[in-house]
């Protein structure tokens, strides 16, 4: 190795995948890449390049194909040096960053004050501290981008994969298989953007198995899934405890499984779901199946569906509500609890051209169980028909 070498010991390998050529990408790979510096499939030279780039302000560097980057030392918290500059990562076919099994417990990435990281075509896995963000952390004043990447198999307290105070994007990317106490994919305490990606498959120990959003984090999420994590605590899907906003558009909540809430656990803040999916989601032993609005909190839910979610423990099979629903143009139906199949509700709760239909409830309301205020404006095209085993209770205008 030239050019890059550093003058410190050897901090790690990096080793070809199988069947790789050779340990430079391919003149066809980096023809499609932007303008850039190579770094060969060489830890040391990644590392190097990394430093070199904050010390002149940034770069853009083009990682080798067929290449896993294995870190094996642990630099202030990371396997790589902390991010301070507007710093541009480039992956491609089976380009890798990984923390070697046996090294010492680290992150892959920070991202400090006036750092922005961007990732492109790049898998990152194997991260593991006690502390915030399995594989990256963006520290506040900083920002990341996410692109085409693959985040799997990374442990933290908080943040499997990411735990973001600053600004981070997420684009047609996947974060998977991550584990942490909060946050099992991603914990957000800044502004966090996710569009057309996967957060699956995640797990917390403690509340928010898919996203975590706490403090005054804001979260955008678009054309996503949020499907199959689980928490042992509350929220298996998203756990929402933030006085910022939270809009979910034209995505799928599907089969997330939660101790209290299934899919979505809202405490404070605003929360819009429009174009949501809100599918298979199950509380083991407390309320809403497929989501639980705590007081204080006011949630909005339009074009939307809600449905065979379950809490046959407790309240709310699609829906508990504590705070102030709106529900315009959605379906309710074939969701299952001990009490209010369809809706759960004990505060108030609009609802305008809705159908609350096919629900079950152990014991009472199959459709609504109401000890607060329902409205159902049915001259807009609500409805509540074919539950079991009564439609409403305590419902005006509902047919018990």
């Amino acid at each position: 190795m030239t050019g890059l070498a550093l003058t410190t010991t050897t901090v790690g390998v990096a080793t070809p995948a199988a069947g790789a050529a050779g340990s430079a990408a391919t003149t066809t790979d980096n023809q499609r890449k932007p303008k850039g510096t190579p770094v060969p499939c060489d830890t040391d030279a990644l590392i190097a390049a990394i430093t070199l780039a904050n010390a002149r302000g940034g770069a853009t560097l083009n990682l080798a194909t067929d290449c896993t980057y294995l870190l094996t030392a642990d630099i202030d918290g990371a396997g790589l040096p902390a991010i301070t500059t507007p710093i541009t990562l480039n992956g491609g076919t089976h380009t890798t960053i990984e923390r070697a099994a046996a090294a010492d417990e680290f992150r892959i990435l920070t991202v400090n004050a006036g750092g922005d990281l961007t990732l492109n075509k790049l898998t990152i896995a194997g991260g593991n501290t006690t502390e915030a963000g399995g594989a990256i952390l963006v520290n506040s004043g900083g920002a990341a981008t996410v692109k085409h990447s693959t985040i799997v198999r990374n442990i933290a307290a908080g943040g499997g994969a990411i735990t973001n105070s600053g600004t981070t994007t997420v684009q047609q990317s996947t974060i998977s298989g991550n584990i942490a106490s909060t946050g099992g994919g991603i914990t957000n305490f800044g502004a966090l953007s996710i569009t057309k990606s996967h957060v699956d498959g995640n797990t917390a120990t403690n509340v928010g198995g898919g996203i975590a959003n706490s403090g005054s984090g804001s979260i955008q999420v678009t054309r996503s899934t949020v499907n199959g994590n689980r928490s042992q605590g509350s929220g298996g899907g998203l756990f929402l405890a933030t006085s910022g906003a939270s809009t979910l558009t034209k995505t799928e909540i599907s089969r997330n499984t939660g101790q209290d809430s299934g899919g979505i656990f809202t405490v404070t803040g605003p929360l819009t779901l429009r174009f949501v999916t809100l599918d298979s989601n199950t509380a083991t032993a407390g309320d809403g199946g497929g989501i639980r609005i705590i007081g204080g909190t006011t949630a909005v839910v339009e074009d939307s569906t809600i449905t065979n979610n379950n809490a046959t423990a407790a309240s709310g099979g699609g829906v508990r509500n504590g705070g102030t629903l709106l529900v315009r143009r959605t379906k309710v139906a074939g969701n299952t609890a001990n009490q209010g199949g369809g809706i759960d509700n004990g505060n108030v709760a609009t609802l305008f051209d809705t159908k609350v239909t096919r629900n079950v409830a152990t014991t009472d309301g199959g459709g609504i169980f109401n000890a607060g205020t329902v409205e159902l404006n049915t001259a807009t095209g609500t409805i509540v028909v074919g539950n079991r085993p009564n439609n409403c209770v305590n419902v005006p205008g509902c047919a018990g």
